[in-house]
């Protein structure tokens, strides 16, 4: 069966631990019985990773759920709960045990959720038993994979400390996040930049990207927003080993981290380490990159990983 061009199509409702959200599930589009678990990245949405989602589908059942606070779902705070990378990983923890009970199953981690993927089997180091395939797609491990300046780094890192304090996320949310702020300002900042250099001179797909953007700051609960970049800016995923193969995603024009440090912090961690080059000009696909265009995150070499084991 073709999939529906409507990504709201294979979107649900999730309630889980008293939290609402929604969680995105795509059935194979080939004959597999792989089931391909994604954790999304930071500042994201459902819609977001609509593209990529489309690619996986094609080798097996695709299940991506939001993260709290992210993509309009409740916050941790709202159950009174920080929003740490701990936390994150025991709500992983959670959908993995609820919804594979015994099967295998393919973990993909986008970025920030390479985080907590690797934490959460670090954490439950009995559910590598169950990851038959693990994936970092443009992911990371220690806080010195950065390659920001000194003087960025400690301004987002103390930046972002203080608004997670209340009620600056409030007051940051209904000043700098509105509608015509963004638009005025946001292409301009220094991350946005690359992200916007997508669009080229094609003043429709800006506008576009801009509409998506304005959505992912509405609907994104500003105060995780800033406590999760506090521990990403300051994580060490380092600490303990996870017997299993990591396959990286990377590309040679991420405009976030060092390669070749990710990797020496990888093979830290994980038992074997295979780095799978991509042509890519940013960390990450545009925010409304259609499936041609997210494609590149899933180059020819993984695609066999993926083709031969189901």
């Amino acid at each position: 069966m073709a999939l529906s061009k409507n990504p709201s199509d294979y979107i649900e409702p999730l309630h889980i631990n008293n939290l609402k959200g929604r969680v995105m599930y795509v059935p194979a589009q080939a004959k597999s019985s792989r089931e391909i678990f994604v954790i999304y990245g930071h500042h994201s949405s459902l819609e977001r990773w609509w593209g990529l989602v489309q690619n996986f589908a094609d080798y097996g059942a695709v299940y991506m759920p939001d993260l709290p606070g992210f993509g309009g779902m409740d916050s941790f705070y709202s159950i009174g709960k920080s929003a740490s990378l701990d936390a994150y990983a025991d709500y992983i923890a959670a959908l993995v045990q609820m919804r594979y009970k015994r099967k295998k199953v393919t973990l993909v981690g986008i970025s920030f959720g390479f985080l907590v993927a690797t934490r959460m089997l670090q954490r439950y180091p009995e559910l590598a038993n169950r990851i038959e395939l693990l994936v970092s797609a443009a992911g990371f491990m220690r806080r010195d994979d950065f390659t920001f300046s000194k003087r960025r780094y400690n301004t987002y890192r103390y930046g972002a400390a203080v608004l997670s304090y209340r009620p600056l996320p409030f007051v940051f949310r209904h000043t700098a996040l509105t509608a015509p702020v963004l638009r005025a300002l946001y292409a301009r900042t220094h991350n946005a930049k690359h992200k916007f250099s997508l669009a080229g001179n094609n003043q429709k797909t800006f506008e576009q990207m801009m509409n998506m953007e304005i959505g992912l700051w509405q609907n994104n609960d500003v105060r995780t927003y800033m406590k999760t970049t506090v521990e990403l800016l300051t994580v060490d995923n380092c600490g303990s080993a996870i017997d299993l193969p990591v396959w990286h995603v990377y590309t040679d024009n991420d405009n976030y981290f060092d390669n070749a440090i990710v990797e020496q912090h990888m093979r830290i961690v994980y038992n074997k380490f295979h780095p799978v080059k991509i042509n890519a000009k940013t960390h990450a696909p545009s925010v409304i990159a259609t499936k041609q265009e997210a494609a590149a995150m899933i180059p020819a070499k993984l695609k066999k990983v993926f083709a031969k084991t189901k």
